[in-house]
């Protein structure tokens, strides 16, 4: 048995150069390579509206704004929201009327996105913005089924000063 050797071949593309006259006319139009097409954007896939009847509200209420979000009962997020994202700025964000906008917001996306009716929510944080978040899902038609408060208690505190010398 003899064996054969191949060597590779390369194969060199064409270079073609416009005149000028033609790449003056061609300025405007874009002109596509095979190495542009691979580099095409793909069309987006059209986004699945689920509909989820219960799922979980958490509100996060401090000083300075509040933030609600509803989710899945896995707790993938459906919809959210804040004070400052309905156009709140400053000191405003932190009151409890910014917090009832923020929930008005995003319950409504909720309801009419996914379908939300019943809900388990987890507040978090000490801000003037908990009762009205909750106040504003019940007018809203959604069911709260279940109220948690799962803001952090410290165990053990800071670190206390040093002791006084005399």
């Amino acid at each position: 048995m003899a064996e054969e050797t191949t060597t590779p071949e390369v194969i060199e593309k064409p270079k073609l150069e416009a005149p000028a006259a033609t790449a003056i006319a061609t300025a405007g139009a874009t002109t596509e390579t095979p190495e542009t097409e691979a580099l095409a954007v793909k069309p987006k896939k059209k986004k699945i509206k689920r509909s989820v009847p219960t799922g979980q509200v958490h509100i996060l209420a401090t000083f300075n704004n509040t933030i609600v979000c509803f989710t899945d009962p896995k707790g993938a997020v459906l919809t959210i929201s804040s004070a400052g994202a309905c156009g709140f700025r400053g000191s405003k964000k932190g009151t409890a009327y910014a917090a009832q906008v923020a929930t008005e917001k995003a319950g409504n996306q909720a309801k009419q996105q996914h379908g939300l009716s019943k809900v388990d929510v987890f507040l978090k944080g000490v801000g003037l913005g908990r009762d009205a978040a909750v106040r504003t899902l019940q007018n809203l038609n959604i069911q709260v089924e279940t109220l948690t408060d799962v803001t952090g208690v410290p165990h053990g505190g800071v670190r206390p000063r040093k002791a006084r010398r005399v």
